[in-house]
């Protein structure tokens, strides 16, 4: 197969996609997935990063600002898949943000009470707070948990003598966040890097799984049979994302430790599994069965199982060990802050989204407010939270906020009473709903939203009741109002660089394989850069499904260079599989031109 790039003869456009019809196109929007292995790890701490505040402040008769110790209790939602070295600097970068955010917002409250003015800031904030959170890939719950803070705070009563007060609750509560989030290292310290070796192991038995029911099913080994083997790309490309995921946890997990040893090798065998073209020599390593023992073992508490040997397996720790150097070192720290800028650069896909952000947030804010509605900022809110990757995912998200939504008021009116029998009896419906949120969250979005509404709800009861009936109706009319227009925004303003993203992808891609190549062709190379290269072609190859995917969701724009795309991901499989029997126990591989 050539990989000359295949380019339309003459640009086209491609027209809004297909939107989930009322009968068919609900079902998939609404579908309940597992939880996530790790939901009761941001929900528990979530509970305890708000529990001490909030019984502090009930003690000493000052519910009025919970609002403040809130901010910074949410922060402890970060940062749960990272390792504990980077999520200690990544926690406590999403505390001074929240700050910042929330600085800036009680300060326009403090001197202006024009609603518009209040509702543009809001929407430049919501667009700013997108940008950064994408750009920096922090979340989930990414940036709609700084948008709801800030956009609560310029709606809030304030004098400038307040804020610093304020501001130090705010900071406190996060430090203590960050404490809380810090804490499981005590207990477990390569805890993350071990769950996601074990997603990699994971995948891998996915990917090796599907090879083997293939080679089954192939009646002839011949030529035309030669892709039987192939798993797949679905499969493949979730093996490759779940390998790359994992090298980066260890490479940012700090100094080398027996465990963190133990857990790079099995991750060597990770991905000798899914880039293997099929069983040969040695390719113990690619059963499905011992990849998913060795991960069971892994994500468990006992010891990290310890994989028989596999050739090459030293250089490339060795390489491990130079490229953590190489990233901790000064020039690497300032190539990861290039890379930074260049995703918030003027050229960067992120700006089209940002865009919608700002557009869609002060159309529903400016609508809200005009049709008399107390709390604008909810709108703010609403919209902020359906802005995803594209156009179809956004879509998606405005069917989930507002089934959720719409519920979650109904739960509100049924526990308003419980709540007000006493101020513990608030404080501990908050608590349960925050809970409830990040358990269900992660079987789908709108049901997560059923256990936030109440507890977005229940927050203004600190301030002093106000009528259920008030709250109701202006949460369900902030609700619609801002789905709808947040929704239009993202569907007038087109996102036209998501094709170049993905042109840009394929030459980075063609770049790493070119690269990989050399340094299988030449023997004289050293371990740690083909392994360098190596690793490099993998996270290529994952942005690149990440940009298409992306890209496909989207409308007006270029036609995708789909032949392109396809023929880049296929040959750089290819020559993954041709580094396979220089560093591992699989089979033999494919010349890396083979078709």
């Amino acid at each position: 197969m050539s990989d000359t790039p295949v380019r339309p003869g003459r640009p086209t456009v491609r027209k809004l996609p297909q939107l989930p019809s009322a009968v068919r196109g609900l079902a998939p929007a609404l579908r309940l997935s597992r939880p996530s292995d790790t939901w009761f790890k941001p929900a528990l701490s979530v509970v305890v990063a708000s529990a001490v505040p909030h019984l502090t402040l009930l003690a000493i008769g000052r519910l009025d600002l919970i609002v403040y110790t809130m901010a910074g209790s949410l922060c402890a939602l970060y940062g749960h898949g990272l390792p504990y070295a980077r999520r200690a600097r990544a926690v406590a970068g999403v505390v001074l943000g929240m700050a910042a955010g929330l600085a800036v917002s009680l300060v326009t409250a403090s001197l202006t009470g024009s609603t518009a003015v209040l509702i543009a800031v809001g929407a430049l904030l919501a667009a700013v707070q997108k940008v950064l959170c994408d750009a920096t890939r922090i979340g989930p719950p990414g940036h709609v948990i700084f948008t709801f803070v800030s956009s609560a705070a310029l709606f809030a009563p304030q004098h400038l003598g307040q804020i610093p007060g304020h501001l130090a609750l705010t900071l406190g509560a996060g430090a203590f966040a960050w404490l809380v989030a810090l804490a499981p290292a005590l207990v477990r310290r390569e805890g993350p890097e071990r769950r996601a070796v074990a997603r990699a192991l994971e995948a891998a038995a996915v990917c090796a799984a599907a090879r083997d029911r293939r080679d089954r099913s192939a009646a002839n080994p011949g030529p035309r049979n030669r892709d039987a083997a192939d798993p797949g790309p679905r499969h493949r490309n979730a093996a490759a994302a779940a390998v790359h995921a994992a090298w980066q946890c260890l490479l940012a997990s700090g100094r080398p430790t027996p465990v963190r040893r133990s857990l790079e090798r099995l991750v060597v065998h990770a991905e000798a599994a899914f880039v293997a073209p099929g069983p040969g020599p040695g390719a113990g390593a690619a059963d499905p069965e011992l990849l998913r023992a060795w991960a069971a073992r892994t994500r468990g508490r006992g010891p990290v199982p310890t994989p028989p040997p596999a050739p090459g397996t030293a250089d490339e720790l060795y390489g491990i060990d130079a490229e953590r150097a190489v990233l901790r070192a000064r020039e690497g720290r300032r190539a990861a802050r290039r890379a930074l800028l260049r995703r918030l650069g003027p050229g960067s896909p992120l700006l089209p989204v940002a865009v919608r952000t700002l557009i869609g947030c002060a159309l529903a804010g400016y609508l809200c407010a005009a049709l008399g509605v107390g709390r604008p900022y909810w709108a703010i809110v609403t919209a902020a939270s359906l802005y995803q990757a594209n156009l179809t995912l956004s879509w998606n998200r405005t069917l989930q906020r507002t089934l959720g939504n719409l519920l979650g008021v109904l739960v509100f009116a049924a526990v308003l009473p419980v709540s007000r029998i006493s101020p513990l009896a608030l404080v501990c419906c908050c608590l349960f709903f925050g809970f409830a949120a990040e358990a269900l969250i992660t079987r789908n979005y709108w049901l997560g939203s059923v256990a936030v509404t109440p507890m977005a709800l229940l927050v203004l009861e600190f301030g002093g009741a106000h009528p259920a009936g008030e709250l109701i109706g202006d949460r369900v009319v902030d609700t619609v109002l801002g789905a709808a227009t947040g929704f239009l925004a993202a569907t007038l303003v087109t996102n036209r660089r998501a094709t170049g993203r993905v042109e840009q992808a394929l030459d980075a891609t063609d770049r790493a394989r070119a690269a990989a190549e050399r340094t299988v062709a030449d023997p004289a190379v050293a371990p740690t850069e083909r392994d360098r290269a190596r690793r490099a072609l993998t996270a290529s190859l994952v942005e690149l499904r990440e940009a298409g995917d992306t890209a496909a969701g989207e409308w007006w724009q270029r036609a995708l260079p789909e032949q392109r795309l396809l023929a880049a991901e296929r040959a750089g499989h290819r020559t993954l599989a041709a580094t396979a029997p220089r560093r591992g126990p699989t089979a033999h591989a494919p010349s890396i031109g083979a078709e």
